[in-house]
């Protein structure tokens, strides 16, 4: 058993996956010729190699990370293209709703170690800079995204699913922090991990390193649904189609505001959420949304 995942380049210890330097793969050739997907991606300015991107007409999004032979793992290039595919799609109008997800046997194990030797204090910095910057973005857009999680989400995977505004998991999946195996740590991925799970619980995943089960990461809030295996891709599509269905407005203005308002002293908050639910009920879509309400009939959204 131990031998078949360091073959795939995981280590494990004491029964749990921990990041380790990623065995070296090897890559499939480009192809001579260009598929439609990548004349439509350098139409729009923008060449996806370790992310594949998907759009559908149910107003969702998709984003997958494609580096299965690395388990998914973060380098600087799928950092940079995970951010630059989360704000593209929050500026397409036919997005309401994105889901990332990881292809292969993992959702993502970390972050690429073999980027990590040789680097200045300074140089390292702005590296894992680079690694954590979709947790940004993603509080700072305007549109929710899904976290659809299999497998494992380990370390700057973790970080990811409690950066994502909602998660739904497999049954057997498992995630933590696990850094602090290799003697670094999850210092960045803990910040979002801790909005979630509270400062005690927080400490423990950061200092132990051990990886939990679906279950409890749902108990925890760290999840929002667990769903059977065999059922997570169905399941998170019907749930991201079923939010995308929504009032876009009235989502942007609720995430927006929730994100603002987190830090603020407890009246403040009342003082900012009621002045933007105010300007939310002088909208088309408030106003369309409650006569659909009245007239039985279903809304029809126009964003403003």
């Amino acid at each position: 058993m131990d031998s078949e995942f360091d073959r795939l380049g995981l280590l494990v210890k004491r029964g749990s996956f921990i990041d380790a330097t990623i065995v070296q793969a090897q890559r499939r050739p480009p192809s001579k010729e260009k598929t439609d997907k990548e004349k439509e991606e350098e139409a729009s300015g923008m060449v996806y190699r370790e992310v594949i991107t998907e759009k559908r007409e149910d107003y969702v999004g998709q984003i997958t990370l494609n580096r299965p032979e690395d388990l998914n793992t973060f380098n600087t290039q799928m950092a940079h293209e995970l951010d630059a595919a989360l704000l593209e799609f929050d500026e397409d109008s036919n997005i309401r709703v994105i889901i990332v997800r990881g292809s292969g046997r993992v959702f993502c194990a970390g972050i690429d170690l073999k980027e990590f030797p040789g680097r200045s204090a300074a140089e390292y910095q702005g590296w894992v800079e680079k690694m954590e910057k979709p947790f940004v973005t993603i509080s700072k857009m305007k549109k929710p995204v899904i976290a659809q999680v299999h497998g494992v989400a380990a370390a700057n995977g973790m970080g990811l699913v409690a950066a994502a505004d909602l998660a739904i998991a497999s049954e057997d999946a498992r995630m933590g922090l696990t850094a602090i195996n290799v003697g670094l740590n999850c210092i960045g991925p803990v910040i979002a991990v801790s909005r979630s799970v509270g400062r005690k619980k927080a400490l423990e995943m950061l200092l132990y390193g051990k990886l939990i089960p679906a279950a409890e990461a749902l108990s925890l809030g760290l999840v929002n649904r667990v769903v059977p295996p065999d059922t997570l891709e169905k399941e998170a599509r019907i749930w991201a189609a079923e939010l995308a269905q929504k009032s876009p407005l009235a989502i942007r203005m609720a995430k927006q505001a929730f994100y603002t308002s987190e830090d603020m002293d407890y009246e403040k908050q009342f003082a900012y959420t009621n002045e933007v639910f105010a300007r939310l009920c002088t909208t088309e879509d408030a106003k369309e949304g409650i006569s659909a309400f009245f007239e039985k009939r279903n809304p029809t959204w126009r964003g403003k």
